[in-house]
């Protein structure tokens, strides 16, 4: 019994849960880890050890969010747990942050405080001060720990990459060279060696060394692997292949896929993929070897193969969050959009990640759901603040729509080291553009163009040679543009924009015209093409245009609504109708034409089959106030005024100040009898923008509320506007009986 009893005590637990969590950890089962080791925290929440543990596991997924977090209340818990100050601090010195850089200084400190002869302590340290601007203060840290320990090669690295950031290439050599003298018959030094030679232009002493390590141990993988990467730079495409299959022979399972990469990236893909094949299904739990098979299927344009070897491997644990992203980056590309969101959702049930998120806001974008990317783009950055992809993404999103202060706010937050690289720049750039800091933007441009040609750069520095109206200045910098991204719609508005501006329009229809005649396969600069041609009147041409680019790429949609857009404008109401149809049967999930095709069954007086298109429209997004505000009308006009009022009174949330809305809403409660409240509503919309159609409503709804005199005169101004809509007949009838 007092055994039992002692297996039940929460020191037993914890250890029970701290063992099986290591074990999953030890097999990359990084999601059963994090269960055990939150179990080990309910089982003892004041002990350090199971934060550190989950701290490490979040750290092996790159949720480095997390890790800090859990390194942190580590730390918080045992400030003498040596481990967790050492990651938590390795993690701030990544961050490059100067407040951060020195907080891992004064952790470090404080380990070598209690733990004087800590090597790890003293490089990391070492490491911080190099980061903080004090080569020498790191490099006596340097030599401090090799008189402690003199064959601590991490220690000699550190010590060389120290001296040749002073620009000391010679006392860096002597440093690996000790190292090497201090273990004669190990390979690691000398391949260390080797790599200073190859990074300093001196590649047959460096191909010596690595040779040199392969005679001490011909199995010593790193060796291998550099003698491989010289042989492929070379040219020595069989020598290099030997070489990799000598190293996917060896027994660490990180080599085996060696062999099988080169042949892909020689071009051998399906001799790759096979091999991979057989990686794979040696070691069915081998994740990274499924993802590279996974990888390879899809290059070779398997999607079938690729998505068979995900579901299964789902079958086996429904807990493979790795499996999930990957199938649901299949499923997004496929435009499965449903089958997408159940597995993001699924990897968000398990845990908060930030790939999963981005993931979401990419099928948002999808979907044509761009007002809730934000929401998404942001959770990602907040679980992964250096998830660049997505501070980009959610920097240009807050740009084009209305955000661009908080777009800068967002960019100039990024971590220092992404803030110096050209997509940040270049992203900044667009942001001070869209805020008119024009002074700003051209500081940014120049910084932006010291890093290269950059085409988003060239075209912001286009951007701003249009507003010193250098219209020649602007053509030169677009066509530069245009050879490096020849499908830059951007670039070429701009171009037709540089003959507009002038009076010049007619030029530059024609420039557009002749540049798309040498791009004749390209649907987005045939689309260009057809949306500048139909603005300026030549819809016969605008046709041609729209065509040829479905014939380019036959999945562009927005070349099939801008073909039904011109059949409905010349009368062709059908036609239009069939080329929606088409379009909404093949992609349901297209909001623009399921608008379309409401509005023009709406017109062709077919209520029922728009209000159909209407509330489908809806289950794609319930928080569109056209949308709302239309079926709310037309259930409004057949009868359906209890349902009609729930959508208006949406509508009206979501845009309170719009004429239409308050014209609906109004003539909503016209139907359901409230006539005093109709009058309320349809005053302010007409207050707002006094259409024909809103007086006729407001003439009935004056006339219902007892108030015929403002009902008459409401009425002579809607006829005046105009006389022939079908709500006059009805307002005048209506009238007209009053005064019998």
């Amino acid at each position: 019994m007092l055994s039992v009893s002692g297996c039940r005590s929460p020191q037993a637990k914890e250890a029970g849960y701290l063992r099986k969590g290591k074990e999953a950890f030890g097999v990359r089962n990084y999601q059963v880890a994090i269960i055990q080791f939150k179990n080990a925290i309910a089982a003892q929440p004041k002990d350090a050890e199971p934060y550190y543990q989950l701290g490490l596991t979040y750290l092996a997924i790159s949720d480095f969010t997390s890790a800090v977090t859990f390194f942190r209340r580590a730390s918080e818990l045992n400030p003498k747990h040596a481990e967790a100050q050492l990651k938590l601090s390795e993690l701030m010195v990544a961050s490059r942050s100067a407040d951060m850089l020195l907080e891992a200084q004064k952790r470090t400190r404080g380990v070598l405080d209690l733990q004087p002869d800590n090597i790890e302590a003293l490089n990391l340290l070492a490491l911080t001060e190099l980061e903080l601007g004090k080569p020498e203060s790191a490099e006596a840290l340097l030599q401090q720990a090799l008189r402690k320990a003199p064959g601590s090669l991490q220690s000699s690295v550190a010590l060389a990459h120290s001296r040749l950031w002073r620009g000391d290439a010679p006392g860096a050599e002597e440093a690996l060279k000790q190292a090497v003298a201090q273990a004669p018959k190990a390979p690691v030094p000398v391949v260390y060696l080797g790599g200073f030679y190859l990074s300093t232009g001196r590649s047959a002493e460096a191909e010596q060394q690595f040779r040199r390590a392969l005679d001490l141990d011909p199995k010593y993988g790193p060796a291998l692997i550099a003698l491989g990467a010289m042989q492929v730079r070379a040219g020595q495409a069989a020598e290099a292949e030997q070489t990799y299959r000598r190293l996917s022979a060896l027994p660490d399972k990180a080599y085996r896929p060696l062999h099988a990469l080169y042949l892909f990236q020689s071009g051998k893909r399906d001799e790759a993929v096979a091999e991979m094949e057989k990686l794979a299904k040696q070691d069915p739990e081998d994740r990274d070897a499924r993802t590279r098979l996974v990888r390879g299927y899809l290059a070779l344009n398997r999607i079938g193969d690729a998505e068979r070897v995900l579901t299964a491997a789902l079958k086996r644990n429904r807990l493979d969050t790795d499996a999930l992203l990957q199938r649901s980056r299949i499923y997004l590309g496929s435009a499965k959009y449903a089958e997408a969101e159940s597995d993001l959702n699924q990897v968000l049930r398990f845990r908060n990640d930030a790939e999963a998120h981005y993931l979401l806001s990419k099928l948002h974008q999808a979907r044509g759901h761009n007002e809730l990317r934000p929401q998404e783009l942001g959770e990602a950055l907040r679980v992964d603040p250096r998830f660049a992809a997505a501070r980009l993404e959610l920097a240009q999103v807050l740009t084009t729509t209305g955000g661009a202060q908080s777009a800068l706010k967002l960019l100039d937050e990024a971590p220092e080291d992404q803030r110096r690289t050209a997509p940040v720049v270049v992203q900044r750039n667009w942001a001070l553009l869209t805020l008119g800091q024009k002074d700003e933007a051209r500081k940014g441009v120049d910084q932006a163009l010291a890093l290269g040609r950059i085409p988003d750069a060239i075209l912001q520095d286009a951007v701003l040679k249009f507003g010193q109206k250098d219209y020649s200045a602007v053509r030169g910098s677009v066509e530069e543009v245009l050879k490096y991204s020849p499908e830059d719609v951007r670039a070429l508005n701009l171009l037709f924009q540089s003959y507009a501006a002038p009076k010049q329009a007619p030029a530059g229809v024609q420039k557009v015209r002749e540049y798309a005649a040498r791009l004749s396969a390209s649907a987005p600069v045939q689309q260009f093409l057809g949306q500048i041609l139909a603005a300026n009147g030549d819809r016969v041409g605008a046709r041609k245009a729209f065509e040829s680019a479905r014939a380019a790429n036959p999945a562009l949609v927005t070349a099939d609504i801008a073909l039904a857009e011109l059949d409905a404008y010349e009368g062709k109401a059908e036609d239009a109708k069939r080329e929606l149809s088409a379009v909404v049967a093949s992609h349901p999930e297209n909001l623009p034409g399921r608008l379309f095709l409401a509005q023009l069954e709406s017109s062709a007086g077919n209520p029922a089959a728009a209000i159909g298109h209407y509330r489908k429209a809806l289950e794609l997004d319930g928080k569109n106030a056209a949308t709302l505000n239309n079926l709310a009308y037309l259930l409004a006009e057949n009868n359906q005024a209890d349902e009609a009022l729930k959508y208006a009174q949406l509508a009206k949330e979501l845009a309170p100040d719009s004429a239409p809305v308050d014209d609906t809403l109004g003539w909503t409660y016209y139907r359901k009898g409230l006539y005093t409240m109709a009058v309320t509503h349809i005053e302010s919309a007409v207050a707002k923008e006094a259409t024909a159609r809103r007086r006729y409503h407001l003439a009935m709804a004056y006339f219902k509320a007892g108030d015929p005199k403002r009902g008459r005169l409401a009425l002579e101004a809607a006829t005046k506007t105009d006389p022939a809509l079908p709500e006059a007949a009805v307002a005048r009838q209506l009238l007209g009986n009053a005064g019998k």
